[in-house]
């Protein structure tokens, strides 16, 4: 349910803060007030494109708080954190960027327009040619439905996406079947080159390069290693020598004054480090080998990794991955034949149950009673020659099963049945509208429907009809209704009235009516002044 619409430097509004509550909820004020503003920035929200015409001053911001009773698994699914009983949802709309956020969560277009099918459904007079489009029927047939056969519609679609899948596997089978013999014997010769080279280790590249830096270098390290260590403990001149007649002088030093004891100490630490240093630098000048034949060896290797190297990738690591792709290449031409066999007889078992799903499919649809309850809602708005039919005819396998859907309708005796969207009263197709969303309405999980002048171009018993259906409607569901029809604006549980104010700048202001403001208001929509007797008519609207 929508609880609460913040708007704040929007189009005309400074700042507004208006609270829906449970039923119906009506707006009202004079033609050209802005009380579509309200609606337009709720279907903002929602909407992927915005126009930067709507920001005031800096930047828009748009809020709506929402109940989330139902919603904690979405928000889990979307990494947003649930902030308790209710969602917030808000638009920043600024002219260099257009930032919407759930509870705080920067979100993208496809999580606000998934939030948007489960809470809302806005019909305006735009929206409402464009959910007539023959191409949506299907779903509101399947969702009128869904406890008939809902489950087997769930089960098709899953064995249809598995058609597809197989349908796309068997096409990368013939590709591969397609490829000629010297493609073929070409993928062998890399394999084997790569194999031939038995890479073991991805590192092995880099190992090898710096032991030939040390076998290539082999005699001038040996020579830096013993000129070092000589340095050090060569002969009498040596620096452990020197360091030794230190050592003497500290020992005769701390015997005269214990307080220099801890710098004998470090010295000596220093010298035995020096020793070991010494004794490292030999050791390492006698392991160090001019050995020629392994320095062949190396670079015969180096050779050969440089080739696959040049061919195959920049590093070992790529030589194996490129192997591994190969591989898997090969072993798919290899097992392409065998595979487009299997594959066919799969398909072939696959199409014939997915057939038999979409026969019942059709079958249910065929038979759906929902032409004859929009009859009965239709006539009790005023419609009572009214036919209405849920046309289902053959189609293409797709997602759906193989059926069209549209609905078609007749409302004058001597009129055949014709396409829905190509009914030219507005006031009839608002009924038709009103009548779909009523039997509709109690078959999805949507809490709040939005109608935008909905009820325009109808007058007299028509208007009685869609107040009372709309009263109707509001048990069920939370209704926010734009209207200029006074029965249907004393059928309210809360009445907005917007008004428009003209100084140095043009301010648009909304206030939620008392008892008798609203009465006022709905005299004034019933005579265009209020008046004695226009207020004793609204009195009686409200009575009934």
């Amino acid at each position: 349910m929508l609880k609460r619409l913040y708007l704040k430097n929007y189009i005309l509004i400074d700042e507004l803060d208006v609270e829906f509550d449970d039923g119906l909820n009506v707006i009202t004020g004079e033609t050209g007030a802005g009380k579509s503003i309200m609606i337009n920035a709720i279907d903002i929200v929602f909407s992927p494109r915005v126009s930067k015409e709507v920001i005031k001053k800096d930047r828009a911001t748009i809020e709506l708080t929402i109940s989330s009773e139902t919603l904690s698994e979405f928000l889990r699914e979307n990494d947003i954190d649930d902030i308790g009983e209710e969602i917030v949802i808000s638009k920043e709309i600024s002219q260099s960027a257009v930032k919407t956020r759930i509870n705080g969560t920067l979100v993208t277009q496809d999580v606000v327009a998934a939030l948007r099918e489960k809470i809302l459904d806005i019909h305006s007079q735009h929206q409402t040619y464009q959910l007539l489009m023959p191409k949506s029927h299907i779903k509101f047939l399947d969702n009128y439905s869904h406890d008939i056969y809902g489950e087997l519609l769930c089960e098709y679609r899953k064995l249809y996406e598995e058609y597809k899948m197989l349908c796309s596997e068997l096409e990368r089978a013939k590709d591969a079947a397609n490829v000629t013999e010297n493609q073929i014997e070409f993928l062998k010769f890399q394999i084997n080159e790569i194999e031939q080279a038995n890479i073991e280790d991805e590192n092995e590249y880099d190992n090898l390069r710096e032991e030939l830096s040390v076998l290539e270098n082999a005699e001038r390290l040996k020579e830096l290693a013993y000129s070092s260590h000589w340095a050090l403990s060569g002969d009498d001149n040596s620096i452990m020598e020197t360091l030794s007649k230190i050592r003497s002088n500290l020992s005769k030093a701390v015997s005269m004054d214990k307080n220099i004891t801890d710098i004998e100490e470090s010295f000596i630490n220093a010298v035995d480090m020096m020793q070991e240093v010494s004794s490292d630098l030999e050791r390492y000048a006698l392991r160090v080998e001019n050995d020629t034949q392994r320095l062949d060896e190396i670079q015969e290797r180096l050779f050969v990794l440089d080739k696959l190297r040049r061919k195959y990738g920049s590093t070992l690591f790529d030589v194996l991955t490129t192997y591994e792709n190969l591989k898997t290449e090969f072993e798919q031409i290899e097992f392409s034949s065998k595979n487009i066999e299997e594959l066919e007889i799969k398909i072939s078992k696959n199409l014939k149950e997915l057939n038999s799903k979409a026969d019942k499919l059709s079958q249910y649809r065929r038979n759906s009673d929902l032409g004859e309850k929009i009859v009965q809602e239709l006539t009790l708005l005023d419609l009572p020659k009214v036919r209405f039919e849920v046309s289902v005819e053959d189609a293409p396998l797709s997602k759906d099963g193989k059926d069209k859907v549209e609905f078609l309708i007749s409302t004058n005796v001597s009129e055949d049945l014709k396409s829905l969207s190509k009914v030219a009263s507005g006031g009839e197709i608002s009924r038709v509208m009103l009548a779909i969303k009523s039997i509709l309405a109690n078959s999805d999980d949507i809490d709040t429907v939005i109608f935008d002048e909905i009820d325009t171009g109808i007058s007299g018993k028509a208007s009685q009809s869609v107040a009372d259906e709309l009263e109707k409607l509001s048990k069920s569901h939370q209704i926010i209704v734009i209207t200029h029809q006074p029965i249907i604006a004393s059928k309210s549980d809360r009445h907005f009235h917007v008004k428009k104010s003209q100084s140095e700048q043009t301010q648009i202001e909304v206030n939620v009516l008392t008892l008798e403001e609203k009465i006022n208001a709905i005299a004034e929509l019933a005579s265009g002044e209020v008046t004695e007797q226009s207020l004793t008519f609204a009195r009686s609207l409200i009575k009934s």
